[in-house]
């Protein structure tokens, strides 16, 4: 029976041994990650970089909607520039025209023909001075200033004459 005893410890022993160096591997392969296929990377890349490409892209909109908004407002500015540079010259010739069409319709007017009225016409306000033959006339006087294309007030300092 003794023999018994040896015989067994020896394949207990190694039926231990094989347990455990079983359990060690695979406790070890518990701990190890698992490496990414080749597949797996090559996905993930090209979803990085469609990412990228669309974050570049939205960029690039928004760069182009910003460079159109300054070259509208650049635009913008220089028309409005060009027409206040185009005003203010043509502002001594619009007040002389002004003046000189007041003048003509006056002279027109029988009931004004006769009278002397000083027209002086500064950035479109027209002041009138002078006599009128009555209140009508005075009034009728004021009406043909501000009939006048370019007038944007009219100053009547005209005085009815007591005749």
């Amino acid at each position: 029976m003794n023999n018994l005893k040896i015989s067994q410890r020896p394949a207990h022993r190694i039926a231990t041994i094989l347990a455990v160096s079983a359990l060690a591997l695979g406790l070890s392969a518990c701990g190890k990650k698992e490496e990414p296929t080749v597949g797996q990377r090559l996905d993930s890349a090209v979803e990085k970089t469609e990412q990228a490409a669309a974050e570049a892209r939205a960029k690039a909109e928004s760069a182009m909607e910003n460079a159109q908004t300054k070259v509208e407002q650049g635009a913008a500015n220089a028309e409005s520039s060009a027409k206040d540079a185009a005003n203010k010259g043509m502002v001594f010739l619009s007040d002389a025209e002004i003046t000189a069409q007041i003048s003509a319709s006056l002279a027109k007017d029988p009931d004004l023909s006769a009278v002397k009225i000083d027209v002086d016409t500064a950035n479109g306000r027209v002041t009138l001075k002078g006599p009128a033959p009555s209140a009508v006339a005075r009034e009728r006087a004021e009406g043909i200033a501000k009939a006048v294309n370019g007038v944007s007030s009219v100053n009547n300092q005209l005085v009815v004459s007591a005749s």
